[in-house]
């Protein structure tokens, strides 16, 4: 579920040299990536990559995907050659499992093999109250544990998935809230939170939808329909979440029916 934080990259292609610099040099897997579809597009060539990020790294929010996504569209708009959705996909996919960002909208996807499974549409805005627990998340390493799944929690998985589509496509925000309430307590499973109790009381005390967690991260909270919320409510909560943690976040997740925020094209 895309939300308001962006990353934004420039890329200036340069002849001589196959080396892909980047700057700052931190961003590595977007260097990868950058240095992959130039040898596709243009072999020989080099260049340097520019990248700057809203989101913060390790917490589950997909700024490498982000920041990723944004170098292929510089890469793009560089060599004048077009990279498809699905071929970046499955190339970012080869440097760390990613989210489908690179897709409009909300949709579901598989993050391991980078393959979209359905585009989902939009939803009404939403705002999220959220608390970060604080250390960060090496997404290669968490999606390398070995975990065995039953069936029954497979079967149960497969349900709220089907029911998050139909809830996203009707835009059934209370459907959405109680899966996405339901979704967090299974992830207690393999990435617990600790403060998911606090969140689930604050739920019913405040009258959020849902809550909400980065599954490979370390933030969670509070699902508002942007709509009905109302400020002064909303700082009661940031204001009673600051008591448990310094680290206090508010994201908005924009009408995806109506913005064309999230439609600049890729091939």
């Amino acid at each position: 579920m895309p939300i308001s934080r962006y990353s934004t990259a420039g890329f200036v292609a340069s002849r001589g040299s196959s080396e892909v610099r980047v700057h700052p040099p931190g961003k590595e897997k977007s260097r990868r990536l950058a240095e992959k579809l130039v040898r596709i597009l243009a072999p020989g060539r080099g260049g340097s990559l520019y990248i700057r990020s809203e989101l913060p790294t390790g917490k589950g929010c997909a700024s490498s995907s982000a920041d990723m996504v944004a170098t292929a569209r510089a890469v793009q708009r560089a060599l004048g050659t077009p990279i498809s959705r699905a071929a970046l996909a499955r190339a970012m996919s080869s440097i760390e499992p990613s989210d489908g960002v690179m897709y409009p909208g909300i949709v579901s996807f598989y993050h391991r093999e980078g393959v979209l499974r359905r585009s989902l549409g939009g939803l009404p805005p939403l705002t999220i109250v959220g608390l970060d627990e604080g250390g960060r998340v090496d997404t290669v390493e968490f999606n390398e544990r070995a975990r065995a799944v039953g069936r029954a929690r497979l079967a149960e998985y497969e349900d709220l998935l089907v029911g998050m589509e139909r809830a996203v496509a009707s835009g059934d925000l209370r459907s959405l809230g109680e899966i996405s309430t339901r979704s967090a307590v299974l992830n207690q499973e393999r990435l617990p939170k600790e403060n998911l109790g606090l969140m689930l009381e604050m739920r019913r005390a405040y009258g959020a939808l849902g809550v909400v967690v980065a599954h490979s991260g370390t933030h969670l909270g509070l699902l508002f329909d942007s709509r009905s919320g109302r400020p002064r409510d909303l700082s009661t909560v940031a204001a009673e979440l600051a008591r448990h943690g310094p680290n206090v976040c508010v994201h908005q997740v924009p009408d995806l029916r109506t913005t064309s925020a999230f439609l600049q094209p890729l091939a």
